[in-house]
């Protein structure tokens, strides 16, 4: 491809990320002069495309509004990107398309694509393997991911029709403060205005969702992510467990997720020590996660947990000292 003609493309790719673009701006990201700039206006001018000239002290050149363009110009680079984000995404349940909407823009993408491209992309996604099994779907629907997105964007009210884990459901009235993906689930979180309380709901639970009137101003404090995972860490579970542990509460969190664990320094726990709370259905599993910190700790509750842990520091006992262990 001749420089002109790509400079042309890269030009009609500028304008179409939106906005105004300067003439200094495109002339910089082109490396030519003002002049050129505007003679590669008038060639996609020539081509139908609709490039409108903006007067003032910001003005510049930017498409019309509303305008698509037909043809998908990718190179290399960008196409792969494009495919893998896409298997990716459905790999790991993340992708925000319900049923084979993935699958179906793949396709739409290789078929627009050069043949030489097309087939050298072929190579690469027939011969790549995962190491993990594809995550669970749990992709919201694009009705309710978009206006949920509009609402959080825009600082406005949102109801929705909600099922719970245990299937109750209801409508809701929620100041949505952010959306988050998390472990393969999309999350919304924000005030909901029925219980009084802020809440964390998954999107695959909505089963619709609509922008409501008027706007609130979201509060001070934690992020969107971090509210996510406080919530999932205290959701109420069979066990209540807290645990003291010898580390700064940065350190100790740089150890466990924010999703499983609660740290904070230790209340009259002594220097250098934090609380960790967790939440559990089952306690079998903690023995060996506490011993993984390799740091000092002491299990304040339950008790039934401290039994757990005598018996894996006999069991790590008996391994190093090379003693068979008993037959049942």
């Amino acid at each position: 491809m001749s420089r002109p003609v790509s400079r042309v493309l890269t030009l009609l790719e500028l304008l179409q990320s939106g906005g105004v673009r300067t003439v200094a701006e495109l002339a910089g990201r082109l490396g030519v002069g003002e002049r050129t700039v505007r003679r590669y206006v008038d060639h996609l001018v020539d081509l139908d495309v609709p490039v409108e000239s903006v007067r003032g002290r910001y003005g510049g050149y930017r498409l019309a509004p509303g305008h698509r363009m037909p043809p998908l110009m990718l190179s290399d680079d960008e196409a792969l990107a494009v495919l893998l984000g896409l298997v990716a995404g459905r790999r790991t349940g993340i992708t925000a398309a319900a049923g084979t909407a993935g699958e179906t823009a793949a396709a739409k993408v290789r078929r627009v694509l050069p043949e030489r491209l097309r087939h050298r992309l072929d190579a690469v996604l027939d011969s790549l393997t995962f190491t993990a099994a594809p995550a669970g779907s749990a992709a919201p629907e694009a009705a309710v991911l978009l206006p949920v997105a509009d609402a959080v964007r825009h600082h406005r009210p949102l109801a929705i029709r909600y099922t719970g884990g245990r299937g109750g459901s209801g409508e809701r009235t929620v100041y949505p403060y952010g959306l988050v993906a998390h472990a393969g689930r999309w999350y919304v979180t924000g005030r909901d205005l029925s219980a009084g309380a802020d809440r964390t709901f998954r999107l695959d639970r909505i089963d619709g969702a609509r922008v409501l009137p008027g706007t609130f101003e979201p509060p001070p404090g934690p992020g969107p992510a971090e509210r996510v995972l406080t919530a999932l860490a205290t959701a109420p579970y069979r066990h209540e467990v807290t645990v003291r542990v010898r580390g700064t509460a940065e350190e100790i969190r740089a150890l466990l997720p924010g999703s499983v664990a609660v740290v904070a320094d230790a209340d009259g726990g002594g220097e250098g020590w934090c609380r960790v709370e967790i939440r559990a259905e089952r306690l079998d599993w903690l023995p060996g996660l506490l011993a993984s910190l390799d740091r000092p700790f002491v299990v304040e509750r339950p008790d039934e947990l401290r039994g757990l842990v005598a018996d894996l520091a006999g069991r790590l006992m008996d391994a190093a000292r090379g003693t068979p262990p008993p037959r049942h």
